[in-house]
């Protein structure tokens, strides 16, 4: 399922360190042949529809917009979804929004919260999509009457692919994504004269990741292009913090709290605990005696090692005996299917409110991620008939929801030219730093979902207290969802009402004392 690979390459990217490859470019003599370069396409639309309680006309621009290598030749072709009010004017405001993986299209931000048109699917996450037929509802929630929306497919995603002489490694890579992106903005500010209009970013996942680099890229950059405002859904900006493996002592801190929003979801831990002070307490445990625990490590003194395997018990749901022989610790896979194990059931990833039967109930991990496939048919459906319908879009090739091929073959080398190789997590969070301090009008919205166990909320709480960020121009925000919290209708509502109030210049930072 389309999703399932979505899901794929965000394991990749977090749950398998993101280190350093060796040069993967194919030498000038493996080079394949130059690939045909047939003329971009593009389908135009009107449209009309009630969003924030206003009726809005507006025209659709779905197509292509070639991208030049160094010699001034096609070599990328980027698809893209642009929603334009009727008449907007020089100022209206618009927003570049891309999802993550690497390796998805956009399909997800599209078609489940910003765009015109959403997919339904159960919002109390105990319901599988099935098969078609599947409901394409009107989106009144969507932000078309607050700012134009451009839906961005980077190479290999949807119906973005490389041509000419380009090469997928190209653009694989955070450099080649970062400079193929900030060109295709500059282009489309410029054909819809939008250089003096507000301008904003907004990402999920490894879109969160994007979004830091790219938005460095705007702002140091040959061309400066700076931005109003970023809206970072499910970050991943420190990938050490969201990467749940062996002796990676700081993810067993960040991940602790998002075990026990899932344990209580469940009703196997904190029952009777309002949630707010249930998590207060999971956040206070794993900075203050949990880290330091860990650091000791078998020098825990018996006393201290059952204080903490019985603290761990408290929040996590499982049994006490479990958790010593985890050596107190505990991956989020092995959490994932352990929680549920009398039940049969392994929680989802992307979303802990999930829960998934499979066949084998004694493996140590899931098989798979409920929150991905009870969803990803739903959304694969609904894109293609959406685009060949509603849009026009009559394409020669597949559209790719999610290519698995495009983030198992992702470099995820960020270091400088002439840097020495070393293995590290990727790290984006200085380069956010840097875009804001040169751009002292940009500010960012941060959100995170409670039950989300791939990117969990209190990393960003630690994530955004470092590296230099300006504090206040940040605000996090917290939802009852998981990686995708808008797959639940309340909390999709007060998202969509946050983030409407960071585009008015006014949302507060929500994160606990």
């Amino acid at each position: 399922m389309m999703m399932r690979a979505l899901f794929m390459a965000l394991v990749m990217a977090f749950a398998t360190p993101a280190f350093a490859d060796p040069e993967t470019a194919k030498p000038d003599d493996e080079k394949t042949e130059s690939k045909p370069v047939p003329d971009p396409v593009m389908f135009e639309s009107k449209h009309s529809g009630v969003f924030g309680g206003q009726k809005i006309a507006y025209h659709v621009e779905a197509g292509e917009t070639y991208i030049a290598n160094e010699e001034g030749d096609p070599a990328a072709s980027l698809f893209t979804i642009s929603y334009i009010r009727d008449n907007a004017g020089a100022d209206r405001p618009v927003t570049f929004v891309f999802n993550g993986g690497p390796g998805s299209a956009s399909v997800w931000l599209n078609l489940g919260l910003l765009g015109p048109k959403r997919v339904e699917v159960a919002s109390d996450a105990d319901a599988d999509d099935g098969a078609a037929p599947y409901r394409l509802l009107d989106n009144e929630q969507s932000m078309l009457n607050v700012t134009d929306l451009v839906f961005i497919d980077p190479v290999g995603t949807g119906y973005s692919r490389v041509v000419g002489d380009g090469e997928n490694a190209d653009y694989w890579n955070e450099d080649g994504d970062a400079s193929s992106i900030a060109e295709f903005i500059r282009i489309w500010i410029t054909k819809h004269k939008r250089w003096n209009a507000p301008k904003y970013l907004a990402g999920e996942s490894f879109g969160t990741t994007r979004a830091a680099y790219l938005a460095n890229e705007l702002t140091t950059g040959d061309v400066d292009i700076a931005l109003n405002g970023i809206v970072l859904i499910s970050q991943a900006l420190d990938y050490e913090g969201s990467t749940s493996v062996d002796d990676n002592v700081y993810s067993y801190i960040t991940y602790l709290p998002s075990m026990a929003a899932a344990a209580q979801y469940h009703g196997k831990a904190g029952q009777g605990v309002v949630q707010a002070d249930f998590l207060g307490e999971a956040r206070a445990f794993a900075r203050d005696e949990y880290g330091p625990a860990l650091l000791k490590g078998d020098r825990l003194s018996p006393d201290e090692r059952a204080h903490i395997r019985d603290r761990l018990a408290y929040f996590t749901g499982l049994d006490p005996v479990y958790i010593e022989r985890s050596s107190l610790r505990i991956l989020m896979p092995r959490f994932q299917k352990e929680l549920l194990r009398d039940k049969g059931l392994a929680l989802g990833r992307l979303d802990g409110r999930y829960a998934g039967d499979e066949a084998d109930d004694i493996a140590e991990a899931p098989e798979d991620d409920a929150a991905s496939y009870f969803v990803s048919s739903a959304y694969s459906a609904l894109m293609n008939q959406y685009l060949s319908t509603d849009l026009g879009v009559e394409m020669d090739r597949p559209y790719m929801v999610s290519s698995s091929e495009a983030g198992s073959q992702w470099d995820f080398d960020d270091k400088a030219e002439g840097e020495s190789w070393e293995p590290h997590y990727v790290n984006v969070g200085r380069q956010l730093t840097t875009a804001m301090r040169h751009n002292t009008a940009l500010k960012v919205m941060v959100a995170s979902g409670y039950y989300d166990l791939i990117c969990p909320f209190f990393d960003a709480e630690i994530t955004f207290g470092r590296y230099g960020i300006p504090q206040d121009r940040v605000a996090l925000t917290y939802y009852q969802g998981g990686h995708m919290m808008y797959l639940n209708d309340g909390a999709m509502d007060a998202l969509v009402a946050d983030i409407r109030t960071f585009y008015a210049g006014n949302l507060k930072d929500a994160r606990p004392d």
